[in-house]
């Protein structure tokens, strides 16, 4: 699967899709294959606060359950509910499956993130 040139990525398999001060996150699709049927997905209230690589919540596969970490520091201004119903939708388009929607509290740090030749470098 391509990895959209479009997102940056993390050393811990999210994505995060950049809109002025915004940004939609997810995970790819390395990290949904790596996990197996994704099960439950547990996600934060909106306005919750994160920092740069704090964990925003968990997924939960039938194989594990993992941390999800923020690839940036930010408000929590959208969430995707209808995951709670759907996780599934995680392993059939991951990159198209967004988790949470951040405000960006520092734009900058973006900069430490990895494009999609560094995060296919990555797991190779």
């Amino acid at each position: 699967m391509a990895y959209p040139a479009g997102f940056k990525y993390t050393k811990d398999h999210e994505w995060i899709e950049l809109e002025g001060d915004r940004g939609t996150v997810g995970i790819t699709d390395y990290a949904q294959q790596q996990l197996g049927d994704v099960v439950y997905v547990d996600l934060p209230e909106v306005g919750a606060k994160l920092k740069q690589g704090q964990s925003f919540g968990t997924i939960e596969s039938v194989k594990a359950v993992s941390e999800l970490y923020s690839p940036v520091a930010g408000e929590v201004a959208e969430v995707n509910t209808a995951l709670k119903d759907k996780p599934e939708m995680i392993n059939k388009d991951p990159h198209a499956t967004w988790m949470v929607v951040l405000k960006l509290t520092d734009p900058g740090e973006v900069g430490a993130l990895l494009d999609a030749t560094q995060y296919q470098a990555l797991i190779k």
